[in-house]
């Protein structure tokens, strides 16, 4: 019987080693499937706000195939569980995905792209001050040093013509930021429904403010098909399997591939320099984004380590 303990113990091993890097390329593939955003946006001859319809609608379609297929309650109960949180939470992550797009059409990708990786700051932030949650010192650094990144690029902006793009993405990454803390207020709040609520929420906006979006031509409407069913709901899709299966630090250093792919597309496909100010700015950012990434991976493994040597669940 000895003998089987090391067998037992290697093969739990292999097996969490599996699940580890199939939620790794999960979650790496999702994130590369949102770095094409900048490409798209750039390739279609559709105004913003015919392009946020038709992104919105065959993102939102593409959710409610995802549901039907995924939840036996089917499409009307995985929505009754949402509740007025759910409804908020649509609301800002619509307004976020709104200012995304308009944002994309009005400065540079890094820029918008940036703001984004900014927002779990935001978040923190406000859960501080919401919810009451203690920001660790690593964090306080970390805000701080986004702060200082984001108005390097922000005074890039005023010179180069694009601060209404650069105020459409602080709005955007303070969407997302309250998206993040209403989750994270209410973690048992299914978010695929609440996603698609949301998609669906932009679409209705976006529709009278479009130009003649049924005016779109082949070429255009399959680009956004991609844009709506590959970049989000796919996306969304292989995120929200991958992170299931590798630590919520492990998957935010993995996203962290969106930001620095999303302005890699567009410089070999169109040219698009951010500028010399904006790359600093940015830098700031995605350093501090990275070291308190690892920070709280550290901080993890030691409490797991810690709880899981006492006995108690982890």
């Amino acid at each position: 019987m000895t003998p089987a303990l090391p067998l037992s113990g290697s093969v739990a091993t292999d097996s969490a080693g599996r699940r580890y890097r199939r939620g790794a390329l999960l979650v790496a593939t999702s994130s590369i499937a949102w770095s094409s955003a900048g490409p798209i946006v750039r390739l279609v001859a559709t105004d913003p706000w015919t392009t946020l319809f038709w992104r919105s609608i065959f993102a939102c379609l593409s959710l409610l195939v995802y549901i039907a297929w995924r939840d036996k309650r089917g499409i009307v109960g995985a929505f009754r569980g949402i509740g007025w949180i759910g409804l908020l939470l649509a609301a800002c992550f619509a307004t976020s995905m709104t200012c995304y797009i308009l944002a994309l059409a009005r400065t540079t990708v890094a820029n918008v792209l940036i703001f984004h990786a900014a927002s779990p700051f935001i978040a923190a932030a406000f859960a501080w001050l919401l919810l009451g949650e203690r920001v660790r010192p690593s964090g306080i650094a970390a805000i701080v040093a986004t702060l200082c990144g984001i108005a390097i690029m922000v005074s890039n902006a005023v010179e180069t013509g694009q601060l209404a793009g650069d105020l459409l993405s602080a709005v955007m990454g303070l969407g997302f930021a309250a998206t993040i803390v209403l989750a994270r207020h209410r973690r048992d709040l299914p978010m695929t429904p609440a996603t698609c609520l949301a998609t669906g929420i932009t679409a209705i906006v976006a529709y009278p403010l479009a130009d003649h979006p049924f005016a779109a031509s082949s070429t255009d409407l399959a680009l956004l098909a991609v844009f709506g069913i590959g970049q989000m709901g796919l996306g969304l899709v292989l995120f929200m399997a991958g992170v299931r299966l590798v630590p919520a630090a492990d998957a935010g250093l993995i996203s962290i591939l969106e930001s620095v792919l999303g302005p890699f597309w567009v410089w070999a496909a169109f040219g698009e320099e951010p500028g010399i100010r904006a790359l600093i700015g940015g830098a700031i950012v995605l350093i501090a984004v990275i070291l308190h990434t690892l920070a709280e991976r550290r901080a993890a493994e030691k409490r797991a380590a810690t709880f899981g040597n006492a006995g108690h669940p982890i």
